[in-house]
């Protein structure tokens, strides 16, 4: 380039500068080449739930299957948030006590027991 040695003392931002001005960049240069960037994150595909119930489909920096975004409680009736906040509760585990009933005669097997 001939502005290289007309100009020694110009730095190399201006020169960049003046370069950058030529190019002619569009939308379809940017399909065809790559993103400019210095760090390139990594984006995993997730599937986020909304409080509606509705999902869609995003690009997130952790690798994660599902989301679900929290509900706003301020905005149901008072017995859906009332069966809610119980859901949320922890449940109190029943303890089943089985009786069985112990009729098992020995002596009336004995008779197929062989003595040596």
């Amino acid at each position: 380039m001939l502005l290289k040695y007309i100009l020694p003392g110009i730095s190399h931002h201006l020169r960049q500068t003046l370069t950058n001005n030529y190019r002619k960049v569009s939308s379809s240069s940017a399909s065809v080449t790559r993103l400019h960037r210095a760090v390139y994150t990594r984006q995993y595909p997730l599937v986020m739930i909304l409080p509606d119930g509705s999902s869609i489909n995003v690009r997130y920096p952790e690798p994660r299957k599902i989301v679900k975004l929290p509900l706003d409680l301020s905005t149901l009736s008072e017995t859906e948030r009332k069966a809610r906040l119980d859901a949320r509760k922890p449940r109190k585990k029943l303890k089943v006590v089985d009786e069985i009933e112990d009729n098992f005669n020995a002596r009336k097997y004995m008779k197929y027991i062989k003595k040596k």
